[in-house]
C-alpha cells in the first residue's frame, strides 16, 4: 500500500524533529509535485510557528498559514479539560482530509511531548498519528546518553508505538556522541535493534548554536557595517571586553562575538585587526552595547575597507545584560540559514539510508511534472550516489569558497581548490567558512607540475609548442585544473566566475578535446519551469553555426537531456514552421535537421519549426498536426547564439524559471563553464551537473 502521510514527533524538546522532517521533506518534494506540512499543534497562537514558517518558504509550499496547523496547546488542553477530546480528533481529521485530497503527500510534525501540561497523561502524538492513520517516526535525543540507555529508550518506545495500535516507520536517534554513534552503528550491523529502521545521527554543534542573525533578530540590533551575508557566520560564544586591547586579545577565541561597549574605539579597531591578521582567530562579529554608536573616525576607517567581513552589530542595552540576552538566544534554522541548512542536509544524507526510506514510502509521482526542486533534488542525490573529485581553480572568488562549504556540507563532491593552501585557508575562515574536507593544491608548488609540463608539451610539440610555452600555460591555473582532469587526478573542472568562457574552453580543447564524431564544444541550459523541464542549446557558445555544427548541438544536447533523464524530443527552431519559409538561415535549419536523422534515426526531430509550435500543443494542431515532436518539444535549438542567449534570458527573467547553466557538451571529459556573474546556488547545480557527467564517462569506458 502506498503511503500517502508520515507523522514525526519527540518526546523531548530539542531532539531535532526539524531536521529529520527536512531531511524527509526534501526526499519528498524530490519525487513529488505537491507535498503538505501540517502541524497538529503549535505553541502559541501570537507568534507563527517557526517551523511552519521554515517549512513553506524553503520548500515553497504555496500553503495558507491556517491550513498548516489546527491547535494551540492551550485550546487542545482547554478542550481535552472539558472532555471534548473527539471533537479535537474530528477537526484534526476533517483539516488532514482536505490536505490528503489536493497534495500528492502529507508531512505532519507533532509538538513534542514536553510542550504539553503534567494533566496530559497520555501520548498526543501517538493518538493524533493513530486516528490519521499515519505512520509514525519517533525521534529519540541521545545527547549525553551512553549506549545502553538509547537502547533501552528505543525499546521502550517501539513498545508504546505498538502497544499504541500506530505503523512503526522508523526512529531516528538524533544528536549522538561520535563514539556512541558508531558504536550503536556496529551493534545495529550485527543485529537488528527492532523491526522497523533504526537511524544514529550524531551531535553537531554548530546545529545547536545562533548566528549573528538570530542574535541580531532576537535583541532588536542594528547593523551598522557588513553585508547581510555576513550574518550566517555561527557565534561559538560571547566574550565581553573589559580589559585593555593588549591585554584582552590574548582571549579572543575562533567563533567569538565580541561584546564591548560603543565608545570603546581600541576594542573596535584592535578586534577588526584580528580579522586581516594570521596571527589571530576569526571572530564572528562585534556587538556594541550602551546605545553608542563608533565616532566619525572609526566610520571612516570602516569606509575604507575593500573586503569587509566582520558584521558590527549595535544595541541599546547595557553590556552585562546584553550578555545575558546573548547567552539566551536559542539556535534556529530559517529559510536564510543557507549554511546550517546544507549542514543539516548533509547529517541526514550521510547517516540515513534514503534508499530505504523511500522504499518504505513508495514515493511514486502520479504526474509526470517536474519542478526545479525536484529537479535540483536528483542532482544533488545522483552527484552523492558516486562521489567525484572536482576541481575549481578561482579559489581566490568568495562565491567559489561559499560554494565549496555547501558541497562538501551536503556530500555533492569532493572538491579541489588550487592555490596557496595557507591563503586559501585564511580568506575562508576571515568569511567565516569551514571547507577543512578540501583538498588545496598550489600548482607552483606542486609535485604535479614537471609531470604536466611534459604532458602538454608532448601533446602539442608537433603544432610547435615550445618546453617554456608550455611551462607558462601550465602556470595558469585553468590549464594547470584541465590537465588535471586529463591526468585522471580529477573527475572534471568547473571555472568561470572570474574567467572567460574562452579561457575555460581553450584548455579543454587543446588537452581533453572532443569526443568522437563531435566537432565542437557546445553549450546548453536546463531551463527549469513551474512543472517541467526544458533543454535550451546552444545559448552560450557557438555564435553562428552552420548546418553540420548545428546538427552537433542537437545531438549532443539529446544526449546530455538522456544523461538527466529528459527523454529527447528536439525542435530545430527558426522563424518558419515546416515548409512555410524560404531562406539562407531556414535552409540551414532544414539541411540541420536532415543530418540529425541520418546520423542518429533514434531521436525524435522536427525542423524547422517555430517556437510556439514547438511548446504549444494547440499551436501544433494547426502548423504540424502530424508530429511527433511539436507540441511536445524538450529540446530547443537555436539558430545562432544571438536567438539563443536572448532568448533564455527572456524565459527566465520573464517567468521566472530557474536556469541551470551553461553546461558545456561533446569534450571527452566534463569541463564546465560558469557566467561571471554568477551567484552560489549557481555553481553549486555546475559542480553536481559536472560530476554527474564524470559518472556517465566512468560508464562509457566499462
Amino acid at each position: 500500500m502506498k503511503t500517502k502521510s508520515l507523522y514525526i514527533s519527540s518526546l523531548e524538546s530539542s531532539a531535532g524533529s526539524l531536521i529529520v522532517a527536512m531531511g524527509i521533506m526534501e526526499l519528498l518534494k524530490g519525487r513529488l509535485g505537491k507535498v503538505a506540512f501540517f502541524r497538529p499543534v503549535i505553541n502559541d497562537g501570537k507568534e507563527v510557528d517557526k517551523d511552519i514558517d521554515f517549512m513553506s518558504e524553503h520548500y515553497a509550499l504555496g500553503m495558507q498559514y491556517e491550513q498548516m496547523y489546527g491547535y494551540t496547546v492551550n485550546e487542545v488542553e482547554s478542550l481535552i479539560a472539558e472532555n471534548k477530546y473527539n471533537e479535537v480528533l474530528e477537526h484534526l481529521i476533517e483539516k488532514f482530509k482536505q490536505l490528503e485530497s489536493q497534495y500528492d503527500f502529507v508531512l505532519i510534525e507533532g509538538l513534542n511531548q514536553s510542550n504539553f501540561s503534567n494533566t496530559l497523561d497520555f501520548d498526543i502524538n501517538l493518538s493524533f498519528a493513530k486516528n490519521l492513520s499515519s505512520p509514525f517516526i519517533s525521534i529519540l535525543k541521545g545527547k549525553s546518553k551512553g549506549v545502553k540507555e538509547v537502547i533501552d529508550e528505543i525499546h521502550i518506545e517501539a513498545e508504546a508505538i505498538k502497544v499504541a495500535g500506530c505503523q512503526h516507520f522508523a526512529t531516528f536517534v538524533n544528536r549522538l556522541g561520535d563514539y556512541e554513534a558508531e558504536e550503536l552503528k556496529e551493534l545495529q550491523a550485527k543485529e537488528a535493534l527492532q523491526t522497523a529502521p533504526v537511524y544514529f545521527l550524531p551531535e553537531v554543534p554548530e546545529l545547536d548554536t545562533p548566528t549573528v542573525a538570530e542574535i541580531k533578530k532576537k535583541l532588536g540590533c542594528m547593523h551598522i557595517f557588513g553585508e547581510e551575508k555576513d550574518l550566517r557566520r555561527v557565534v561559538k560564544q560571547s566574550r565581553i571586553a573589559a580589559m585593555k586591547l593588549e591585554n584582552f586579545l590574548e582571549y579572543i577565541h575562533d567563533g567569538d562575538l565580541i561584546i564591548t561597549p560603543g565608545d570603546r574605539s581600541d576594542i573596535v579597531v584592535g578586534c577588526l585587526s584580528t580579522v586581516f591578521s594570521k596571527n589571530y582567530p576569526n571572530i564572528s562579529g562585534i556587538l556594541l552595547t550602551g546605545g553608542m554608536l563608533p565616532h566619525k573616525s572609526i566610520n571612516k576607517l570602516f569606509a575604507g575597507f575593500s573586503d569587509f567581513s566582520v558584521p558590527i552589530l549595535s544595541v541599546d542595552a547595557d553590556t552585562y545584560t546584553t550578555a545575558v540576552n546573548v547567552a539566551n538566544v536559542p539556535a534556529t534554522i530559517t529559510a536564510q540559514s543557507v549554511r546550517k541548512i546544507a549542514l543539516a542536509m548533509g547529517l541526514f544524507s550521510s547517516n540515513v539510508n534514503i534508499k530505504e526510506i523511500e522504499q518504505r514510502i513508495n514515493t511514486e509521482s502520479s504526474s509526470s511534472a517536474v519542478t526545479p526542486i525536484m529537479f535540483e533534488y536528483a542532482l544533488f542525490e545522483r552527484a552523492r550516489s558516486n562521489r567525484k573529485k572536482i576541481v575549481l581553480p578561482e579559489s581566490n572568488d568568495e562565491r567559489i569558497l561559499r560554494a565549496t562549504e555547501i558541497l562538501l556540507r551536503r556530500d555533492v563532491a569532493d572538491i579541489i581548490l588550487l592555490g596557496v593552501k595557507e591563503e586559501v585557508m585564511h580568506k575562508s575562515a576571515t568569511l567565516g567558512l569551514d571547507i577543512a574536507k578540501a583538498t588545496i593544491i598550489d600548482p607552483m608548488n606542486s609535485s604535479l607540475m614537471e609531470e604536466y609540463v611534459n604532458a602538454f608539451y608532448e601533446m602539442r610539440k608537433a603544432k610547435g609548442l615550445s618546453l617554456d610555452v608550455a611551462r607558462d600555460s601550465m602556470m595558469m591555473k585553468n590549464y594547470f585544473a584541465t590537465m588535471m582532469v586529463q591526468q585522471g587526478f580529477a573527475d572534471g573542472m568547473v571555472s568561470g566566475a572570474i574567467h572567460t568562457t574562452q579561457e575555460t574552453i581553450r584548455p579543454a580543447l587543446q588537452i581533453i578535446k572532443t569526443k568522437p564524431g563531435i566537432s565542437i564544444v557546445s553549450s546548453l541550459f536546463f531551463m527549469c519551469l513551474d512543472t517541467r523541464v526544458l533543454v535550451y542549446g546552444d545559448c552560450a557558445v557557438n555564435q553562428d553555426p552552420n548546418a553540420e555544427e548545428l546538427a552537433q548541438i542537437a545531438i549532443s544536447s539529446a544526449d546530455t537531456a538522456m544523461m538527466f533523464g529528459i527523454v529527447p524530443k528536439i525542435a530545430m527552431l527558426s522563424y518558419s514552421t515546416g515548409d512555410s519559409g524560404k531562406g539562407e538561415e531556414v535552409e540551414k535549419v532544414r539541411l540541420a535537421t536532415k543530418i540529425v536523422k541520418e546520423q542518429r534515426p533514434d531521436l525524435l526531430v522536427e525542423g524547422p519549426i517555430q517556437y510556439d509550435a514547438a511548446i504549444d500543443p494547440d499551436v501544433a494542431k494547426t502548423k504540424l498536426p502530424n508530429s511527433h515532436v511539436a507540441g511536445q518539444a524538450t529540446i530547443f535549438i537555436f539558430p545562432d547564439l544571438n536567438t539563443g542567449n536572448n532568448t533564455y534570458k527572456a524565459v527566465q527573467r520573464s517567468s521566472g524559471a530557474v536556469a541551470i547553466g551553461p553546461v558545456l557538451q561533446g569534450l571527452r571529459k566534463p569541463v564546465n563553464d560558469l557566467s561571471r556573474g554568477c551567484l552560489v546556488p549557481d555553481i553549486v547545480n555546475t559542480v553536481a551537473i559536472t560530476a554527474i557527467q564524470a559518472q556517465t564517462n566512468d560508464g562509457e569506458k566499462k
